[in-house]
């Protein structure tokens, strides 16, 4: 008897036509039976990177785990910290240079605002080729 033998199949009592019918639901069974192993490999197809890495980590053991857990945990509170610190110096830094140029800004305007009146002055009073030779009072005069 060959190995395969040892069982019996039942089909050998069968009539031909209940053969073919137990064929055709073998056939029918192994059909069901590969949708179900393509639904189980789909089913592993829509797991998450996430979870992924999450079953890796069952490989290493937990000392490491351990560490790592650790330092991706340091290195997030320390990014926000930074961000923290760096959004309160920027703060600091726009709002005292608004505090301190601000005053400088504001008298270099009413400097050149109180020239061009004097300049409006002197062409009103002297006529347009004065205010021309206005700007050239800040050279000295050539003497001959």
């Amino acid at each position: 008897m060959a190995p395969g033998d040892d069982t019996d199949s039942g089909l050998e009592s069968l009539s031909a036509s209940n053969k073919s019918l137990a064929t055709s639901s073998r056939k029918d069974s192994k059909d069901m039976k590969s949708e179900v192993e393509d639904d189980i490999e789909d089913e592993d197809l829509d797991e998450t990177l996430s979870e992924r890495l999450w079953g890796l980590t069952e490989m290493f053991p937990e000392g490491v785990r351990n560490i790592t857990s650790a330092v991706v945990s340091s290195t997030c509170t320390g990014i926000k910290g930074f961000y923290g610190l760096s959004r309160i110096i920027a703060w600091c830094f726009f709002s005292s240079s608004a505090i301190l140029f601000a005053p400088l800004i504001f008298e270099m305007e009413r400097a050149q605002v109180e020239e061009m009146q004097r300049s409006q002055q002197k062409q009103v009073l002297l006529g347009p080729s004065s205010a021309m030779s206005g700007g050239m009072g800040l050279m000295p005069p050539i003497h001959r």
